[in-house]
């Protein structure tokens, strides 16, 4: 019988490691969690053979590369698939797995199902993978764990909530709704941005040609008729002469700045600086914290209806909240939390959630139903985010066309004023 050595920690904390004899990794599984542990790690001893050596006793030879087919060559396609989802690819595998277990068909059945849909009706390489845990005996949760850059830990702990409880294709299906939700929203942040955007790069590209190309020709015939340019004339020809002379300069020293200012903004200390500075902007302070609160509530209120206990869920939540000081405020409500369930008064000390959110939560947590109050926090926000986007998109699309419009205006302003100047001079 194969020997495993596990680690695992108790309900305190408390880290154990030992070896157990056990048919196949699952059984160590259920057996750690039935003595009331939390496995972290099980490995088979021996796991990783030796490779047989090659003929003549010398060192195993590596396997010959496969050559490239034709169509490959031809099409440029790369020989093999990134064993890695998207987000869309991740909302699809969850919403096919859903509906193939919704009809009664076995959990390796449908992952070999959706392995077999790939490509040129090659297998999808990481479906084919999850597909052979699943055959080795491993939990879904396991196997999807694996794979962490492809599904996140909220979608895992939801997964393994549901084995806990039976209702696999149900949480399933409300992880679809999750993310189909949280898809939604992005979305309505880019189409807002997105006439906004095209507003400023024309704008700025008809700056930009303006200064490289037009205004050094009306220059040279300033030049040639040697008359006195009024003042907003001559700032414009020297900062297009500046723009012209040392362009590529200014777009290194502006390419290098970027770049410093994401690094900086990457950093924990400057993330945390931007998302305080989010905070504090007038229309985009609304927008975030809708946005933040509303993907908090539905969150929370998932993994609290599944199961997944509240202190493991506050930890998911602060993962994937996406503004840095609402994380910081969750992790010092979760060391607040004293029983165990009760949220809103620890929530409520930090003072940076509003107290509708904490009121509702204290509301929920008395009648026993603090799933739905969430549910309820959730489509408040979602409401005033979608009244947010609006305001904000309102305010922008007429602000963007006033500063370029000004912007192309004194352009035009002072060339006209220039040229009027040198004719009434000719004719005097």
């Amino acid at each position: 019988m194969p020997r495993f050595t596990y680690t695992a920690r108790s309900r305190t904390g408390e880290k154990s490691e030992g070896v157990m004899d056990a048919p196949d990794r699952r059984t160590v599984l259920q057996k750690l969690q039935a003595a009331g542990s939390v496995p972290v790690s099980v490995t088979e001893d021996g796991a990783a053979a030796a490779k047989p050596p090659a003929k003549g006793g010398g060192p195993a030879t590596a396997p010959a590369k496969r050559p490239r087919s034709w169509r490959q060559i031809l099409h440029f396609t790369p020989p093999a698939r990134k064993m890695r989802f998207t987000y869309t690819e991740m909302l699809i595998f969850s919403r096919e797995l859903a509906d193939l277990l919704a009809s009664g068909m076995k959990l390796s059945q449908a992952l070999n199902t959706l392995a077999r849909r790939g490509q040129e009706g090659d297998e999808h390489p990481l479906v084919a993978a999850i597909r052979d845990e699943i055959n080795r005996g491993l939990a879904l949760s396991d196997a999807l764990a694996e794979h962490a850059d492809s599904f996140p830990s909220f979608y895992i702990s939801m997964i393994q909530a549901g084995e806990a409880s039976g209702t696999l294709t149900d949480v399933l299906q409300r992880l679809v709704t999750h993310y189909e939700r949280i898809k939604e929203v992005k979305e309505k942040v880019a189409m807002a941005l997105v006439y906004p955007s095209i507003v400023m790069l024309m704008g700025m590209g008809t700056l930009i040609f303006s200064m490289v190309f037009v205004i050094p020709r009306f220059a040279i015939i300033f030049e040639e008729l040697k008359g006195t340019l009024p003042l907003p004339t001559r700032i414009l020809i020297d900062f297009s002469m500046i723009c012209k002379r040392y362009g590529l300069l200014i777009l290194a020293l502006l390419v290098i700045a970027g770049v410093l200012i994401r690094r900086y903004l990457a950093s924990e200390k400057g993330r945390l600086w931007w998302h305080q500075t989010q905070l504090k902007l007038p229309v985009i302070r609304s927008i975030v914290q809708a946005s933040a609160f509303a993907q908090f509530a539905r969150t929370l209120s998932t993994l609290l209806a599944n199961g997944v206990p509240v202190l493991q869920s506050l930890a998911i939540v602060e993962r994937i909240i996406g503004n840095d000081v609402l994380a910081r405020e969750i992790h010092n409500a979760r060391e607040r939390v004293t029983d165990g369930t009760t949220i809103s008064k620890p929530l409520a000390a930090g003072g940076i959630f509003p107290p509708m959110i904490t009121d509702m939560l204290a509301v929920g947590e008395q009648t026993g139903d603090v799933s739905g109050s969430l549910l309820h926090i959730a489509n408040r926000y979602e409401n005033e985010l979608d009244r947010s986007i609006k305001i904000f998109t309102t305010l922008l699309e007429p602000i963007m066309i006033v500063v370029i419009a000004a912007l192309v205006g004194f352009v035009a302003i002072s060339m006209l004023m220039a040229v009027f100047e040198m004719t009434s001079g000719l004719g005097a």
